[in-house]
């Protein structure tokens, strides 16, 4: 793995991560196997370099995050087989109104077939054409997702966000999905569809991701994370006590943390769960008892920002519901300041729209009578902005279904992206005096693209359409007044 800046021409600097074949076949130039789906053959058809290896095909391209001053690119390379095959990194950026050839702002000569790189000290607001190449082959989207009309994958051009205005007060960090303890990605019901496994020798995929996370945080000096549910597989003591770990080890130095219940942390019954807190006549509850216990919501305060978490989680399926003491609860803390910069989230969705829309139909998600009550209760805080949900996998911005009186703006409703797998993401939410700006970040240490690449395979190649969300889900600014923030 190769890190490192690189500039060109004085406008930008441009930081990689260019993966090298890795440490099972270090070295070596040997193609990893992958036992999935590939690029047609034809994918790059007159797109070659004169110098580019005959079998090489550049594939994959995404843009995952643009910021107000950043742009994230990432891409995979493989021969015609659709075997993993090793390329340098080269990325072309430049300002799209000018007609200058576009400049080389990051090479990276070590092969690799896992390429990111991210392009920092750009203009917000502004458009910027681009081109990734490896081996002199010119990079492309793979998938219907990243080749919609007027996608930057699709367009090559690429528009920083205009930030909301005033101050940046704070950012903090949101995460769902982490499955501690998982050991196989990409399965719906049973064993099926056929998921993704990690590489013998290499760490539990779920650890390189949740390390690649904490990690990822601290460089960006956030010092604030939420994880919203499905922190362990199956809430087994080993798996809560390798997320609590994890966990307290971010908190030193004055970093805070703190996790809502998914369903996967739900009780369980059976002999490996014995030495857990017991939860009625045939449950324990390991997760209750480090973390908190169920159907309990918690609340804090951040210099202004009020955010509230909820436990959403059935006892014995993946579906969604809230107790009315929950509901009680959350009624007497929004009662408190209804005008008060509130961020509320629970793992299960809360819309209509993810009723319909998600592939395991309305039964997955929060149960429609306690949904449209949440809805409720935060139509009637017109402090409330923004409600997270995970559980889905997937990115998507959803609609309110019960609007606030009086045409004030509806709270955000946000399914945000799995962590433990493709595309390896968290969120980070960037408070501004004017409003609050959304980006998704994918996780880009060594491992964790590496492990990406392999669970970007699953669902019979269809991950990508169904979990990625488009350009707009993944990074956006939403107006609002935080000046009372600090």
């Amino acid at each position: 793995m190769a890190h490192g800046a690189y500039s060109r021409r004085g406008f930008l600097t441009a930081t990689g991560a260019a993966l090298s074949a890795g440490a099972v076949a270090a070295g070596t130039g040997r193609a990893v196997a992958q036992g999935s789906s590939r690029p047609p053959a034809d994918l790059l058809a007159g797109t070659a370099g004169a110098s580019a290896p005959k079998n090489l095909v550049a594939a994959d391209l995404e843009v995952p995050t643009a910021t107000d001053t950043s742009v994230a690119f990432s891409w995979t390379t493989y021969d015609l087989s659709g075997r993993l095959l090793p390329a340098d990194t080269e990325l072309f950026l430049g300002p799209a109104d000018s007609t200058a050839p576009l400049p080389l702002v990051h090479a990276e000569d070590t092969p690799t077939p896992w390429h990111h790189v991210r392009v920092d000290g750009l203009e917000p607001g502004r458009e910027y054409r681009f081109e990734a190449r490896s081996g002199g082959v010119r990079a492309v989207g793979s998938h219907v997702v990243t080749n919609l009309s007027g996608s930057p994958e699709q367009t090559g051009v690429v528009r920083t966000l205009a930030p909301p205005p005033g101050k940046l007060i704070r950012t903090i960090a949101v995460a769902n999905d982490i499955h501690v303890g998982e050991q196989k990605s990409g399965i719906m019901f049973a064993d099926f569809p056929p998921g993704a496994e990690q590489e013998p020798g290499l760490p539990p995929y779920s650890d390189v991701m949740l390390t690649g996370l904490l990690e990822d945080v601290r460089a960006a000096g956030i010092t604030e994370l939420f994880c919203n549910g499905d922190l362990t597989s199956e809430a087994k003591p080993e798996e809560v006590a390798r997320v609590r770990e994890l966990l307290d080890g971010f908190g030193e130095k004055g970093r805070n943390w703190w996790a809502t219940r998914g369903n996967h942390d739900r009780p369980h019954g059976g002999a490996e769960y014995v030495s857990c807190a017991p939860y009625g006549d045939t449950h324990f509850d390991c997760w209750g008892q480090a973390f908190e216990p169920r159907q309990t919501m918690w609340s804090t305060e951040i210099g202004g920002l009020r955010v509230v978490g909820l436990d959403s989680t059935h006892l014995d399926n993946s579906g969604g519901a809230i107790d009315p003491e929950q509901f009680e609860r959350l009624d007497a803390v929004l009662d408190e300041s209804r005008d008060r910069p509130t961020l509320s989230m629970c793992h299960h969705p809360v819309t209509r729209d993810a009723q319909r829309s998600n592939m395991a139909g309305p039964w997955f998600v929060l149960d429609d009578p306690d949904a449209m009550r949440l809805q409720q209760a935060l139509a009637d805080t017109p402090g409330s902005f923004l409600h997270m949900g995970g559980h889905t996998h997937r990115t998507r911005r959803g609609a309110a279904d019960v609007l606030p009186a009086g045409g004030r703006a509806p709270t955000e409703y946000l399914e945000a992206g799995v962590t433990v797998s493709y595309p390896g993401n968290y969120t980070r939410i960037s408070l501004y005096t004017g409003g609050y700006m959304v980006n998704l970040h994918q996780i880009a240490t060594p491992l964790a693209l590496r492990w990406i690449e392999r669970s970007r395979r699953t669902y019979f190649g269809f991950a990508p359409e169904y979990l990625l969300g488009t350009f707009g889900d993944r990074n956006h600014v939403v107006a609002r007044d935080f000046s009372g923030l600090s």
